[in-house]
């Protein structure tokens, strides 16, 4: 009969009473219980949170410093407006850029080394410096990645077509 028993036995939730606008969580699980709250506080501005050093503090104290001073950064109105680009978006940018400058920009963030890095970027990278792109080349580029095409000498490019063709072949 006990096995039939499902977990949690009981659970429920729900907002303080007036004026106490705390959300509570209870659950009666098979081995324990569990006891949950959290402090909701009214909205506060930003120019409240900059001024505001206790909520300063516990900011810095839960998420770290990067986040609070990124936290500090948008409430003084310093946004970062390329990172919220769509990635498609920012992949046409990044492909006028040097490649130079495209290795500096894919140290910036993850997000910026993935797109520096897709095969999309190169792929693209590959066709805009090269007049003709052949079949046979695309091919490889699917088995090897467009990366290794691009930074491939030509003599060793056609070497690597012998070889991938050799072995399709067999």
């Amino acid at each position: 009969m006990a096995s039939l028993l499902t977990d949690p036995l009981y659970e429920t939730s729900g907002v303080g009473p007036s004026p106490n606008k705390n959300f509570y969580y209870f659950a009666v699980r098979k081995s324990d219980v569990i006891w949950r709250w959290w402090k909701i506080s009214p909205r506060t501005s930003h120019q409240d949170f900059l001024d505001d050093p206790w909520l300063n503090s516990e900011v810095r104290m839960v998420f770290g410093q990067k986040i609070w001073q990124y936290a500090k950064a948008l409430c003084q109105g310093h946004y970062d407006y390329l990172e919220r680009l769509s990635d498609s978006l920012l992949l046409q940018i990044i492909n006028y850029l040097e490649l130079e400058d495209v290795g500096q920009l894919g140290r910036t963030s993850r997000r910026f080394r993935q797109l520096c890095g897709s095969e999309g970027f190169w792929e693209t990278a590959v066709r805009q410096r090269c007049n003709t792109v052949s079949a046979e080349v695309s091919s490889l580029a699917l088995e090897v990645g467009w990366r290794h095409i691009f930074f491939t000498n030509k003599l060793q490019l056609q070497n690597d077509l012998n070889v991938f063709y050799f072995v399709f072949k067999i």
